[in-house]
């Protein structure tokens, strides 16, 4: 059964729509209606349907502006434009925004009938075929694959670039070596509800689906995870980059019934830094906890620009721990990794040269993802007193390394905590004192603190409560009051200085926030007046 949400600023039309359609017969069920395009907006965004039926002429927000934000914050939604307007060119500017069907009014209950099954049959292919096995192997899988999983020493090397440049034209990945292209490296793995990785290579296919319809891309699968790697300039990935990853982590969730964690790389230049783009997708990923889906961009997550050395892959898992894992799960898997040592010969030497590069790695994660006042008692002047874990019997090196680690993993989940509550700090700043500016929003503003919008959405509904849009509209809204009930403006007056371009909207949004109009409210306050 699929879900719908109705829109149309005809309330006869709509009810008539809503009560008249035998919905259940045709595969739908109708989870909300809404009377223009903001409404209709913060429906989605409340009921998260698999399809909008909208009128293409809404108030407040134009069918067009509807769909494009529709797709910000729901990708995996479908649109269908109901319209009195025959007007396909104006229709035009949305089939990039998942725009499924095009009805013109007036339209009948059968004929509007007969299009939703329609639209219920394309559905249902885009369903089907995210769960079809890809099995297409091309020339590309043999320069992609050891371009992200090899390690090369030679990644600044400008011959090894132009040559990789040259094969990369050759497979068909880019279309020539002229164009200054980014990439990025995602990577995806399903878990089921228990917590158990279903990660297999029928999502290579489903993944794709979605790539293609926004970006150059190729991807593959290895060892429990979905790889890939997206290829497009700068603007590009500014403008769809959160919405693939949007569109993936839900449709993954509606589709296959599954979780999903995602972890993205920084965007690189030149494809010689792809292996380090991968390791960093890896990184990211392992920041992922148990529960709920998780989408954890490596920029926001290690925000400092510490290049340690790499660490070899026998402790990527420490890594992966240090991170995402308990504090019991991390000192299980030392202790188990220590007493690996004793199997081999030469176990003290092996035990060093690992040792060494699993503090480098602790020490990169430590200083990635806290500040200076917070690391000073608890890590800075300890660090030279832990450094000497290699003194003492096997039993005391050990107990005194996974000590050590285990306070740089407290570090780090406190670090990553108060880090999310500067960057929620940074957000309400701006609002205070930016709210007046009417192109403000999600986007705009995580692109102004330097973290993802899916980040940034998530991380304000987790420290406040709250989503962006709540707490722009609240800031504006109650600004407005003060300036209603304290200063002789004009209403039209006070509509640009809270941010809106729209009187209507204003008085709109104003009254849903205080059940009065801002006319109402205002002759009120000073009848109040006049009585005291």
């Amino acid at each position: 059964m699929y879900t719908i949400v109705v829109a149309d600023d005809e309330e006869e039309l709509r009810s008539a729509i809503i009560r008249k359609m035998d919905w259940n017969s045709i595969g739908f069920q109708v989870v909300g209606e809404a009377s223009n395009g903001i409404e209709a907006l913060e429906m989605v965004e409340k009921e998260e349907p698999d399809l909008l039926l909208t009128d293409i002429r809404m108030p407040f927000l134009s069918g067009i502006e509807l769909a494009r934000q529709v797709r910000e914050i729901r990708p995996t939604t479908q649109i269908a434009f109901l319209s009195g307007y025959d007007d396909f060119s104006y229709a035009q500017q949305a089939i990039q925004y998942n725009v499924i069907s095009y009805l013109l009014k007036p339209i009948s209950m059968t004929d509007l009938t007969q299009k939703l099954l329609e639209i219920k049959d394309k559905l249902d292919h885009l369903f089907e075929e995210f769960h079809i096995l890809s099995k297409v192997l091309n020339d590309s899988q043999s320069f992609v694959v050891p371009l992200l999983l090899d390690e090369c020493g030679e990644r600044d090397n400008l011959a090894r670039e132009e040559l990789l440049l040259e094969q990369a034209v050759a497979c068909g990945l880019i279309q020539n070596s002229s164009t200054s292209y980014n990439y990025t490296v995602m990577a995806v793995r399903l878990r089921d509800h228990q917590g158990e990785n279903r990660t297999d290579m029928e999502l290579v296919h489903s993944i794709d689906i979605i790539l293609k319809k926004y970006i150059k891309h190729y991807s593959f699968y290895t060892e429990g995870r979905v790889i890939s790697l997206l290829i497009g300039t700068k603007p590009t990935f500014d403008k769809y980059l959160h919405i693939i990853v949007g569109e993936i982590m839900q449709s993954i969730e509606r589709i296959l019934g599954m979780y999903c964690d995602i972890g993205i790389s920084r965007l690189v230049d030149k494809l010689g830094y792809c292996h380090e783009a991968y390791r960093e997708a890896m990184n990211a990923l392992s920041y992922s906890l148990s529960g709920r889906s998780n989408v954890h961009y490596i920029s926001d997550e290690e925000r400092a620009d510490f290049d340690l050395s790499k660490v070899p892959d026998i402790i990527l898992e420490i890594e992966n721990l240090l991170r995402g894992g308990s504090k019991r799960e991390l000192a299980s898997y030392l202790d188990r990794m220590f007493y690996s040592f004793l199997n081999t010969k030469n176990y003290q030497i092996k035990m060093k040269i690992v040792l060494i590069q699993v503090f480098a790695a602790v020490c990169k994660t430590v200083y990635a993802v806290t500040d200076s006042d917070d690391r000073k008692e608890a890590w800075d002047d300890t660090i030279v007193d832990q450094m000497n874990f290699f003194e003492g019997t096997f039993q005391e090196t050990k107990e005194r390394f996974i000590d050590l680690c285990q306070k740089a993993s407290e570090l780090v989940s406190t670090g990553r905590k108060k880090s999310s509550e500067i960057l929620c700090d940074q957000v309400l700043y701006i609002i205070e004192k930016e709210y007046a500016n009417p192109e403000m929003s999600l986007v705009s503003v995580s692109n102004q603190i330097n973290v993802s919008p899916n980040y940034l959405s998530a991380l304000m509904k987790k420290q406040t409560g709250q989503s962006f849009v709540d707490l722009l509209t609240k800031k504006r809204i109650e600004t407005a009051k003060e300036l209603l009930l304290y200063t002789p403006m004009k209403i039209r007056e006070i509509t640009e200085k809270c941010g809106y371009n729209d009187q209507h909207y204003f008085s709109y949004c104003f009254k849903k926030f205080y059940g009065l109009s801002p006319n109402v409210l205002r002759q009120q306050n000073a009848v109040a007046g006049e009585i005291v």
